[in-house]
């Protein structure tokens, strides 16, 4: 399973302004599902979203980092966590020596991936 540093928004409730995370994700092998913060996701067609939640149906918007701007859409506003062991990788990334305080929080994101729980689930849909 691939092991990556992603941006990942709440959509569901929020429009552009939910809860946000950058944060280590694990996707399947076929790289349909993403994991995160023991939810999981898979790609959807959405208004303002990208993936689902698989259990709740919460809309969300997934992607990979941004270098030269927010990651949120610019008309979002809200704070951003990000794992505490991110900081560094997502600093080298972007290039700056810290975070802007008024934008990012940093947080501890403990990894908690559904994996099994979720294949359990999609199975009794079949």
């Amino acid at each position: 399973m691939i092991h990556d540093l992603m941006y990942i928004e709440l959509k569901t409730g929020y429009s552009d302004d939910g809860p946000a995370w950058i944060g280590y994700v694990k996707t399947s092998k076929s790289k349909k599902t993403i994991y995160f913060n023991d939810h999981a996701f898979q790609r959807s067609i959405g208004s303002c979203s990208n993936y689902v939640d698989i259990e709740n149906g919460d809309e969300y918007w997934i992607s990979g980092l941004k270098k030269t701007e927010s990651n949120r859409h610019w008309d979002g506003h809200g704070k951003i966590a990000i794992d505490r062991r991110a900081v560094s990788e997502y600093l080298a990334f972007i290039g700056e020596k810290e975070l802007p305080a008024n934008v990012f929080e940093i947080v501890d994101i403990e990894d908690r991936f559904p994996i099994e729980r979720v294949k359990q689930l999609l199975n009794e849909k079949k």
